[in-house]
């Protein structure tokens, strides 16, 4: 099993509050999903200070391309207005005003707010993760990411990461991928 930060490994607390003997919990989607994820797919306790992706990656030691950032983004179009997760990997940048616009199919899609990101997702800001989004929203995913073997992305909340394949990413049910999506 991979260690995180120079060996150093978080446990999760248990009921009790005392730290678990097993650092590493299985982290379990959705069952809609019906992808049936391997236990492959774990979650890490991070310090909630450290979650922004540049600091978790400074702090740990990461490589940014093992990381993933899920960015929020919405516009309308026609009076509708459409979201799209967008995961790509932190040494990349998502192309908002190009690739983005066009595969949402709206005019300028801004990245969203704080205060909005965490209100439609349900998500703490900094933890904010693709798992879950509501099925309404567009799923885009780095092809740089999906093909990683593993990928660090946010868990939904600041305390923790979600350790999981690239390619089970790509196999959301409303994921869609492109070669040509970041800049």
């Amino acid at each position: 099993m991979r260690s995180w930060a120079g060996g150093r490994r978080w446990s999760a607390p248990t009921s009790s509050g005392a730290p678990s003997p097993r650092p590493w919990k299985r982290w379990r989607p959705p069952a809609r999903t019906g992808l049936g994820w391997p236990a492959r797919a774990q979650v890490v306790r991070i310090d909630p200070q450290y979650s922004d992706t540049d600091a978790l990656n400074e702090h740990y030691r990461l490589d940014p391309a093992a990381t993933g950032n899920c960015v929020l983004v919405a516009g309308k179009r026609t009076g509708e207005q459409r979201v799209a997760a967008c995961v790509v990997r932190a040494s990349e940048f998502a192309d908002v005003n190009h690739v983005v616009k066009r595969l949402i199919d709206v005019r300028r899609p801004p990245s969203l707010p704080m205060e909005q990101a965490v209100e439609m997702s349900g998500m703490e800001y900094g933890g904010i993760t693709p798992v879950g989004v509501p099925g309404t929203w567009r799923l885009l995913i780095d092809a740089g990411a999906a093909a990683r073997g593993t990928v660090l992305i946010g868990s939904g909340v600041r305390s923790s990461s979600c350790s999981c394949p690239g390619a089970l990413l790509a196999a959301l049910p409303t994921a869609r991928g492109s070669s040509r999506a970041w800049g």
